[in-house]
């Protein structure tokens, strides 16, 4: 009777620890699961991720594209702006000649201003005229007329016109020794040989008697 007791018991036993081993290896299958979950879900991750990069890069290339955004970036006085800028003194070429027609009663100067700079540039109003004379400096007047604005191209010019009163009286009156042009918008001039009449009429009252036109205002010049 005791052979078979200690038997039954270790069947018992053996059964126990098998079954026991039976829940360890399914609670292991258990465990796994979830980390096989979290191993697949990893490209999920990463897709996203890629996907918004490059949409991101795309949308500011469109913008580029575009010319909104860009010009408006560019907009500081640079050509690919749009904008072109004023003359200046250095980037113009700018003589005089004598343009008076017989029969006349004033005298006529045309003074020419052409673009030698390497950009194309506007031009507007009216330049300073002072005439040198034995008696001092004496600036012109405006005409009064309305002054468009001009793009000069590169090797292009503009023209405008000095009107004077000639002299006449039989007297030695004033003579002209120099003509000093400021370009409009600009504080650097530029002394030129005078091409005119040598002497203005003496004027009473201290007045002005040379005109200027506005830029444009001549349609040659010398």
């Amino acid at each position: 009777m005791r052979v078979h007791q200690l038997t039954l018991a270790a069947v018992a036993v053996a059964a126990s620890l098998s079954l026991t081993a039976c829940q360890n290896g399914a609670d292991g299958a258990a465990q796994s699961t979830p980390s096989a979950s979290s191993t697949a879900s990893a490209p999920s991750t990463a897709s996203p991720s890629g996907g918004g990069s490059d949409q991101g890069g795309g949308k500011p290339s469109q913008g580029t594209g575009s010319g909104g955004k860009g010009t408006a970036g560019a907009g500081t006085g640079s050509d690919a702006s749009g904008k072109v800028g004023k003359c200046r003194t250095d980037e113009l070429a700018i003589t005089a000649a004598e343009r008076t027609i017989g029969g006349d009663t004033d005298g006529t100067v045309a003074v020419t201003l052409k673009n030698r700079g390497a950009r194309d540039c506007t031009i507007s109003g009216y330049a300073g005229i002072d005439l040198k004379t034995d008696s001092g400096s004496l600036s012109a007047q405006r005409t009064g007329q309305q002054a468009d604005t001009a793009v000069l191209k590169k090797g292009e010019s503009t023209y405008f016109g000095i009107s004077y009163p000639l002299n006449t009286s039989g007297g030695s009156g004033v003579r002209v020794t120099g003509l000093v042009v400021t370009p409009p918008d600009e504080t650097r001039s530029v002394t030129l040989a005078w091409p005119g009449a040598g002497t203005l009429p003496v004027t009473e009252g201290g007045g002005a008697p040379v005109k200027v036109g506005p830029v444009g205002s001549a349609g040659q010049g010398g």
